[in-house]
């Protein structure tokens, strides 16, 4: 089992900037990507952006020049540097963890979940 602990979520102002972590623990060694989803109401899960342990990254689109995933495999972290913000970017975000593959922009093949921090942008 592998744990997932995100935080630093909260209301920020349009064009701020926010920086997300997620704290992994357990049987970190079965994991190869963490990744960041974010649930608007209303909808979906959608992939914001993944992370292999050899620090491949893949994005969604509406993150891919605002946002930036980064990873530390010795503190088994993940962060998520959020700028330029936007009130579309409110959502909940979640940490994910997936043992094989590529984040999937569906959240499809995801092992674990955290629970979530919630982002609020306003305009």
């Amino acid at each position: 089992q592998v744990q997932l602990v995100e935080s630093g979520g909260g209301l920020v102002q349009a064009g701020g900037s926010l920086r997300l972590s997620c704290a992994a623990s357990g049987s970190i060694g079965s994991i190869n990507v963490l990744a960041w989803y974010r649930q608007a109401p209303g909808k979906l899960h959608n992939l914001v952006a993944g992370i292999t342990s050899l620090g491949r990254t893949n994005y969604a689109d509406s993150g891919k020049d605002r946002f930036t995933i980064s990873r530390d495999n010795a503190k088994n972290e993940v962060y998520l540097q959020m700028n330029s913000l936007k009130p579309e970017d409110t959502a909940v975000y979640y940490c994910a963890a997936r043992k094989t593959g590529l984040a999937t922009s569906s959240g499809y093949g995801i092992d674990y979940w955290g629970k979530g921090t919630l982002v609020t942008v306003s305009s």
